[in-house]
């Protein structure tokens, strides 16, 4: 089978430069839709799953999906440290646990309005055990027993009184704001403070969660099992990385929903216009395609020049819509955490996974919008064509 030549096509391409940036655009305008959103998607994924540590367990009460749903008393925390044995201790022979207190609380942006912001009380354990992943940037730690917080870089530049030396209001008690932090994750969304001053100003006389580091080899699915069915205390323990992944979904999930119903009421769009286009461009081309069947060009040869043609303004379409997004790669914004009811501050992320999917969209644009007219050429007679021609 004689295929035409992809020369052909191109050039018809060239010929209807009109109708072809406006097919290209059009199909554009709708891949960026896509990417946007998977780009957004791809950041808060990686800003919460990206200090995931399988080494690190978090304790957190049966039923609860996160940690603002989570309940100890204190009893309950020195409990879980104490008889979990898998737990890895320092130099000095501590455990390397902490219990930890979570509030998300309403505090007023920079540019007006308000969002919730998520408070975090720590105990001094809470530093070793992520070590390099929380870093102080701009002044210092916070005392144990002061009334002094640290916050998230990403806080420090959109909340309101949360620059070193400010003074934040937590319920009635003042804070001094003593360092700013660099932090992986979600971390650079929060505010730290000694969680014995948190629980007090708050009046939060639990704790949300236990952290804990494991020893090498410790089976978390083994602890889960032991403490699921103790009579003293009843806990769910999971990898802070299985943790994390479970935050994810149903952000991503809406993002997803939400996403797919703007494309695919865009896609329809886009898809009509490609078939208009090509449908143009055989009622144009009528007595042209008389002749390649003439010069003995079977079906199968009209019918894949043509849809050649689609997929390439498919291609170039999706090709424009990743350029629009690109600017969007690293551009800081926030949105909130369905599990946590907190704002949380990520970066767009165009990844190779994002531009993978939107130019296979595209082609599916492409394919969809050529497939009749393509048929449509394909059908006609020699004899037919060059008579209407």
């Amino acid at each position: 089978m004689a295929l035409l030549p992809i020369g052909y096509s191109v050039r018809s391409l060239l010929r209807r430069r009109t109708a072809t940036v406006l097919t290209v655009l059009s199909i554009g305008a709708t891949v960026a839709v896509l990417a946007g959103m998977g780009c957004l998607r791809q950041g808060f994924t990686a800003m919460v799953t990206e200090r995931g540590r399988t080494d690190l367990a978090v304790f957190l009460r049966p039923g609860a999906t996160s940690e603002g749903e989570s309940g100890f008393p204190r009893e309950s925390v020195d409990l879980l440290v104490k008889e979990t044995a898998e737990v890895a201790v320092d130099g000095e022979g501590r455990p390397l646990a902490a219990g930890e207190m979570f509030l998300a609380v309403r505090r007023r942006k920079v540019d007006g309005g308000e969002t919730n912001v998520a408070i975090r009380g720590v105990e001094p354990q809470t530093f070793a055990i992520h070590g390099d992943d929380v870093r102080i940037v701009e002044g210092r730690k916070f005392d144990p027993g002061a009334d002094e917080v640290i916050v998230g870089r990403s806080l420090s530049e959109r909340i309101q009184d949360c620059r070193v030396g400010d003074v934040l209001v937590l319920n009635t008690t003042p804070f001094r704001v003593v360092g700013v932090m660099e932090a992986r994750g979600a971390f650079d969304s929060e505010i730290w403070g000694d969680v014995r001053r948190m629980q007090h100003a708050l009046q939060r006389p639990i704790l949300s969660r236990v952290i804990a580091v494991l020893k090498p080899g410790s089976d978390v699915a083994a602890i889960a099992a032991r403490w699921q069915d103790d009579p003293r205390v009843q806990a769910a323990v999971y990898t802070e990385r299985d943790y994390l992944e479970n935050q994810t979904r149903q952000l991503s999930a809406t993002l997803a929903v939400v996403g797919g119903f703007l494309v695919v009421v865009m896609g329809i769009a886009a898809a009509f216009t490609g078939v208009n286009a090509m449908l143009a461009a055989v009622a144009a081309r009528v007595h042209e395609i008389g002749i390649l069947r003439a010069l003995g060009f079977g079906r199968a040869a009209v019918f894949f020049a043509f849809l050649f043609e689609a997929l390439a303004l498919g291609l170039l379409g999706g090709l424009v819509g990743c350029l629009l997004v690109v600017p969007l790669h690293g551009v800081r914004t926030g949105t909130t955490n369905f599990d946590t009811f907190s704002e949380v501050a990520f970066s767009f992320r165009l990844t190779p996974e994002v531009v993978g999917q939107a130019l296979v969209f595209s082609l599916v644009l492409g394919l969809l919008g050529g497939t009749l007219p393509a048929w449509r050429a394909c059908r006609m007679r020699p004899t037919q064509a060059l008579r209407r021609g």
